[in-house]
């Protein structure tokens, strides 16, 4: 019976492949939303980017903003 089921559920192997693989990835980003270190990191990269004069300081504070929101949360 095992070998049956088997045969009847391999077109779906593709399917649970591509639900496993969404599903580490939102693992992956939600670690990442929440990682002290890569709020930092970001803010680091924000405010360098100020500085070289790629975004204006309505940027920076608005990114700013968003990153610490994030940073109080976790």
């Amino acid at each position: 019976m095992g070998i049956l089921k088997q045969l009847v559920l391999l077109p779906l192997a593709p399917v649970r492949g591509v639900v496993w693989l969404t599903e580490r990835v939102a693992d992956a980003a939600e670690v990442e939303l929440g990682d002290p270190d890569a709020i930092r990191a970001q803010l680091l990269d924000a405010q360098l980017a100020y500085e070289r004069g790629e975004i204006d300081e309505m940027q920076l504070a608005s990114i700013e903003e968003s990153l610490l929101q994030r940073l109080e949360v976790s």
